[in-house]
């Protein structure tokens, strides 16, 4: 998956670099600053006094050392001054500087912290949609793994008014699916017992048969099959269809070449997204996959109220996934 966002240890990840929220001096700190410079050991922090520092929005890179990685960014986010002395552009270059320098020492894999959300007073669910945003538009047009790196719950925060509209979408949804179907439940046990008024049983319909053979010659159209379709009629190329989806390249050549290939219901759901599916056409789509939307379950339900939105950002709608404690859209 391109982009990710899990809770860890930064200084555990194995990747080819971990970044990490420094200040000017790049000589150590507390945080995520302090932790990286003691498991990395004092060699870390000879190296970053030869760099002479680094200004705010800046990023430098270093080795790694006893870390599992082979490079430490070292970048210094902004302090919250209110958000008038152009904090967010910087934090935002942060993150845009980071990347580049991943870049140009050909990193496959990068892990950020959430820059600027500790001591340094950045509100985190403003410094949480920088982040996405900025790692997305990066991602775009780059082929990277990379990951936002969550110590603990109380470090991670989607904007307040998103949080309580999707949970009250899901109460409405969720509660009333749940009450509707223990009601039909109660409901057809008892026209079964013939204890509603007069009601009696109901026969089923039984369709006419039909041979396995015939079945079988009259299959509808794959996931794979339907994707490609979709994507021709989209007029967008493939890879702004599987990077828009979060996933990677080799995943999209095995959908693309194998008509039988069953993706996992997140991948589907992500691809649905990525061109904009409607409620029932993506109903269809992952349909033909195996999968199905239920008001039972709370990620489906998640799915469901970013569509009617017409939010289309599969990388907000993993945020608010990973509020929930639901799986992420992608590979």
């Amino acid at each position: 998956m391109p982009f990710e966002i899990v809770r860890n240890d930064i200084t555990k990840v194995p990747v080819d670099a971990i970044v990490n929220a420094a200040n000017e001096s790049l000589l150590g700190g507390g945080g995520v600053d302090g932790c990286i410079h003691r498991a990395a050991g004092p060699q870390l922090a000879e190296e970053c006094r030869a760099l002479g520092g680094c200004s705010a929005g800046s990023a430098k890179i270093t080795g790694a050392y006893r870390l599992p990685c082979r490079y430490v960014i070292h970048t210094v986010g902004p302090v919250w001054n209110g958000g008038d002395h152009g904090e967010r552009e910087l934090l935002a270059s942060c993150y845009r500087s980071s990347l580049a320098l991943a870049k140009e020492h050909r990193c496959g894999t990068v892990a950020f912290p959430l820059i600027s959300s500790g001591a340094f007073g950045f509100p985190k669910d403003e410094a949480l949609r920088i982040a996405v945003d900025t790692i997305g538009e990066f991602l775009v047009e780059n082929d990277m793994t990379v990951y936002l790196v969550i110590f603990d719950r109380k470090a991670y925060q989607i904007s307040a008014a998103l949080f309580a509209d999707i949970a009250e979408y899901i109460d409405d949804r969720y509660v009333d699916e749940h009450t509707d179907l223990m009601r039909g439940s109660v409901r057809m046990a008892a026209v079964r017992k013939g204890v509603c008024g007069n009601a009696a049983p109901v026969p089923m319909k039984v369709p006419p048969e039909r041979s396995l053979d015939d079945l079988l010659k009259h299959l509808d159209a794959g996931f794979s099959e339907t994707l490609l379709k979709l994507i021709d009629r989209s007029g967008k190329k493939d890879s702004e269809i599987y990077k828009r989806a979060n996933v990677d390249r080799k995943l999209f050549s095995k959908i693309r070449s194998n008509p039988d290939y069953k993706p996992s219901k997140s991948t589907a759901i992500a691809f649905a997204i990525a061109l904009e599916l409607d409620l029932d056409e993506t109903r269809d789509l992952m349909s033909r996959a195996g999968y199905a939307l239920s008001a039972s379950s709370k990620f489906d339900v998640i799915i469901e109220y970013f569509i009617k939105q017409k939010n289309y950002n599969i990388f907000e709608i993993n945020e608010a996934l990973f509020a929930f404690d639901q799986s992420l859209l992608g590979a």
